[in-house]
């Protein structure tokens, strides 16, 4: 059992640099103090990126969310766009990295002079992490597809936890999965505050029913790039799609799901509630947008080289 997360194991990730506040430095070596706002509260904002074919993708689109993000929480990143783009490339510079990466870049509030919430105690310096690592999905996730079922913990409206900002805090989200684990599941399902299927615990979700490809109105759901390219491929390649309030049964009466990451791209769904999907996996939609995907991916790539 595994989740959307899950990946190849390489032995080149023992050895890998991390870049910390400006320095590169062995994996053994990247550390934080436990003062630290991130550490404490989990006040920092962060992305994830994909290095393909010696391209960073989307890197645009995500450094527009992490600079939403961070002016979200009023933390001052200390960086330009462009001295992030430098902090990325030189750390997979330093770590000959090309080609089947995927990035974690991290600025939390940095240290503090004391262990509480208030964001004055701060001393003033962010902490900025990139971790780099050579991770493609595990092949057998896309051969035997997520078993998801539905958490109790809901997903939150913008005015309690914006569902749309990457915060470090994740606990919502883990204790979701947490729920989902001990029934056997990958993933959990999440529903909004209303009982509409909303998205996954760390993905974003779809489903296809009769041809239609359903996803969730998005005010519930995580921000996500992936998610939002998926969308325009189909609205470009004439597949009928529908963002709106889907209930439980309306999943249920799919024949094929999937759901979307920066890490594994899309990902397929074998059952849902214990209720096993009638398309073979990948299912036929699935497989069309997986090929456009990659497509998608390949011409970024290009755009995304120095």
């Amino acid at each position: 059992m595994a989740g959307s997360q899950d990946y190849a194991s390489d032995t080149r990730n023992e050895h890998v640099l991390i870049y910390l506040n400006g320095a590169l430095v062995p994996r053994a070596e990247a550390k934080v103090s436990i003062f630290d706002a991130g550490f404490v509260l989990g006040d920092g904002v962060w992305e994830g990126l994909r290095l393909h074919q010696r391209g960073l993708l989307f890197l645009e689109e995500h450094l527009d969310r992490l600079f939403w993000g961070a002016k979200q929480i009023a933390l001052s990143i200390g960086l330009s766009r462009d001295e992030i783009k430098t902090a990325l490339w030189r750390t997979l510079d330093a770590n000959e990295m090309t080609d089947g990466v995927h990035l974690r870049l991290m600025l939390t509030r940095g240290t503090k002079q004391t262990v509480n919430q208030d964001p004055r105690n701060s001393l003033g310096t962010p902490t900025t992490v990139i971790v780099a690592g050579h991770k493609l999905p595990s092949p057998a996730i896309m051969q035997q597809g997520l078993a998801l079922a539905t958490s109790s913990i809901r997903c939150t409206p913008a005015h309690m936890f914006d569902m749309r900002l990457n915060s470090h805090s994740r606990l919502n989200l883990i204790r979701a999965l947490i729920e989902v684990i001990d029934q056997g599941a990958d993933e959990a399902l999440m529903l909004d505050p209303d009982g509409f299927v909303s998205s996954c615990n760390a993905t974003n979700f779809f489903f296809v029913r009769d041809g239609l490809l359903c996803t969730s109105s998005g005010e519930f759901c995580f921000h996500g790039v992936t998610r939002g390219n998926v969308m325009a491929l189909a609205r470009a390649n004439d597949i009928a799609l529908q963002q709106g309030n889907f209930t439980l049964d309306d999943v249920y009466a799919a024949q094929e799901a999937f759901v979307t990451g920066t890490f594994g791209g899309l990902t397929p769904v074998r059952a849902i509630d214990g209720r096993v999907l009638s398309a073979a996996l990948p299912g036929p939609m699935t497989k069309q947008l997986c090929r456009l995907y990659e497509a998608l991916k390949d011409a970024e790539a290009l755009k995304g080289r120095r």
